[in-house]
């Protein structure tokens, strides 16, 4: 039975049945500070909901807390990763988390970070390779995110090191890798072609560049998707947002919406740099 989880999971990750995703991180509670105030926290799930969001990402404490009813079809990814802005290392990522907790809370997905360049880049290895061990046995999903981070990094936007690391997650047993985006943009190309596992494109560009036009760039240059957090919760219309940007990955006629496409405009993405979901 266990063999027949992990493809039933998945579709539940993709809510157009394209193997298409748009997932919302909000794992930044731990990293950085508070995402939404108590009050207003399930306001914000179920305008992400009601936006088309395929899922969200959360760390355990916090998917204990989500209500029955509060995701509907919106599948529920748990992180197993962790640091803060405080530590002396803020790359070095440790497991809070693992599989067996994740089935319990009833977890379509979970997901590592690994920052590769980091000083702890080979426990941080080693946990994805665990973590890829306990998900076949379980049947669960892996979403590794993993980034070009720390003093061994020059350019976290070069292709060719990202070609790399979309396949450290793949061989290190991932099921989809969540990156940084090569520039120019449509150098994404390059990594999705070396990748043996589907690509989301991490985060949007951080100096104000329009979400949609970077949405739309990311998904031709062949990525499987989008991750995007900060942007989405910090926008005062987080499911309106979220609906075009739904429209941008699984493309026009999605649950009726009319495709956004069209306003792409000739922004040069060679000055975009890439911000983290």
């Amino acid at each position: 039975m266990l063999k027949t989880g992990k493809p039933l999971r998945w579709r539940r990750l993709s809510l157009a049945g394209d193997d298409r995703h748009l997932l919302i991180p909000l794992d930044h509670s731990v990293s950085d500070g508070p995402v939404a105030p108590p009050g207003q926290w399930e306001g914000l799930l179920r305008e992400l909901v009601a936006g088309g969001a395929d899922g969200i990402i959360v760390h355990k404490g916090r998917a204990r807390t989500l209500a029955p009813d509060v995701l509907g079809n919106c599948a529920l990814v748990v992180h197993l990763s962790a640091s803060t802005a405080c530590s002396a290392d803020v790359d070095a990522k440790v497991l809070v988390g693992d599989v067996e907790e994740a089935v319990a809370l009833g977890a379509d997905a979970v997901s590592v970070h690994v920052n590769i360049g980091s000083d702890t880049e080979g426990r941080q290895l080693s946990d994805l390779g665990a973590v890829a061990r306990s998900c076949d046995t379980w049947g669960m999903p892996l979403i590794a995110m993993v980034y070009p981070r720390g003093p061994r990094i020059e350019n976290p936007h070069d292709p060719a090191l990202l070609s790399h690391i979309v396949n450290v997650a793949a061989d290190l047993g991932a099921d989809m890798v969540k990156t940084t985006v090569a520039l120019p943009l449509d150098r994404m190309a390059e990594v999705v072609a070396h990748s043996p596992i589907p690509v989301l494109a991490a985060g949007g560009p951080p100096d104000g560049s329009d979400l949609i036009e970077y949405g739309t760039a990311v998904m031709a240059a062949g990525c499987r998707g989008l991750a995007v957090g900060r942007r989405i919760f910090s926008s005062p219309s987080p499911a309106s947002l979220v609906s075009r940007l739904a429209t941008v990955v699984h493309g026009p006629g999605r649950d009726g919406l009319t495709s956004d496409m069209s306003m792409t405009t000739d922004t040069h993405y060679s000055t975009i740099v890439a911000g983290v979901a």
